[in-house]
């Protein structure tokens, strides 16, 4: 048994029954979904009642649809911009790496954005929101999905952290 699997073992052996249970399906769970550190997520999630989960499936799909969707076959050429430059003769590659760059720094904004929350002090409005998880019925469980913009670079599906936006 590895330092990984020792740790994960002694920590559920501390656990009442039905948090070890939801402990097991959370790794699980995140191991199915391709996450390298599936015990260190599942075990946020219930040391800290954080909704590790869904804040890894939102990243995980934002970068999977709206950055490395770039990558896609007749992406680029949905974009008349970029179907000019590729018949100009440009590089598809760095098309496509400029492409994924601008949109990492859009989905950053955003999340960015909202992980403020309409700050009134910055605003000057008194108006707010907040990004919840929700249940299988849809209802927001009440646990805030917060500093979402912290983790996207490190949610990049490749494991390379964006490296290859950055060259």
């Amino acid at each position: 048994m590895n330092d990984v699997e020792a740790t994960w073992q002694s920590w559920l052996s501390g656990l009442a029954p039905s948090k070890r249970a939801a402990a097991q399906s959370l790794r699980t769970q995140f191991e199915a979904l391709g996450a390298a550190d599936a015990p260190d997520w599942a075990r946020s999630e219930i040391d800290e009642d954080r909704p590790q989960l869904a804040r890894f499936v939102l990243l995980r799909s934002l970068w999977r649809g709206a950055i490395d969707g770039w990558a896609d076959p007749g992406a680029l050429e949905q974009v008349a911009a970029a179907r000019r430059l590729l018949a100009a003769g440009a590089d598809r590659d760095d098309l496509v790496l400029l492409a994924r760059a601008i949109a990492y720094e859009a989905v950053f904004v955003a999340l960015d954005e909202l992980d403020c929350g309409g700050d009134v002090n910055v605003s000057g409005v008194d108006a707010g929101w907040a990004v919840m998880e929700s249940g299988e019925d849809g209802r927001p469980t009440d646990r805030p999905l917060s500093g979402l913009h912290e983790d996207l670079l490190t949610m990049d599906p490749s494991g390379r952290d964006g490296a290859d936006m950055r060259r």
